[in-house]
């Protein structure tokens, strides 16, 4: 007996060429937060867009979410948005974690005290804007950064 399938849903939802979505969820661990960067860099690579600045900071975040944001059985979200503006892209890093007393606090240069922060001088440094947003059970820190096309 011969099956035929049909179609019925004549809508298709289509995503313009410009526009790109990733989101991967991974252990937080050192080895998730490698992935992370690995992932992405692959990811972007495949896009056809330059990957090195936003591998930096791809790393830094997960490797912040891997180390400071981690709870027991929870993962990290990383996302990747780009959109297109002309003859420049924006590339929009998101790492999503379940620690939400502990935002991110940049060290400044010269500053000894402490042994984190020091890392987000280079997200600091690398990416056109970046910050934190504190949601009711997770926290999101982001980072853009501008990319020719």
């Amino acid at each position: 007996m011969s099956r035929h399938f049909t179609r019925t849903d004549t809508s298709v939802s289509v995503q313009p060429p410009t526009a790109r979505h990733f989101t991967v969820l991974l252990s937080a661990t050192r080895k998730g937060a490698r992935l992370a960067r690995l992932l992405a860099t692959e990811r972007l690579r495949s896009w056809g867009l330059p990957h090195e600045t936003a591998a930096l900071v791809i790393a830094e975040l997960a490797a912040n979410a891997a180390l400071h944001g981690r709870l027991p059985g929870r993962n990290f979200r990383l996302t990747l948005a780009v959109a297109a503006n002309g003859p420049t892209a924006t590339l929009r890093i998101e790492v999503r974690d379940s620690r939400t007393e502990r935002l991110p606090a940049l060290r400044r240069r010269g500053e000894t005290d402490g042994e984190s922060g020091h890392g987000l001088l280079l997200v600091e440094e690398l990416a056109d804007r970046w910050g934190a947003v504190p949601e009711l059970i997770c926290k999101t820190v982001w980072a853009e950064l501008t990319l020719p096309l």
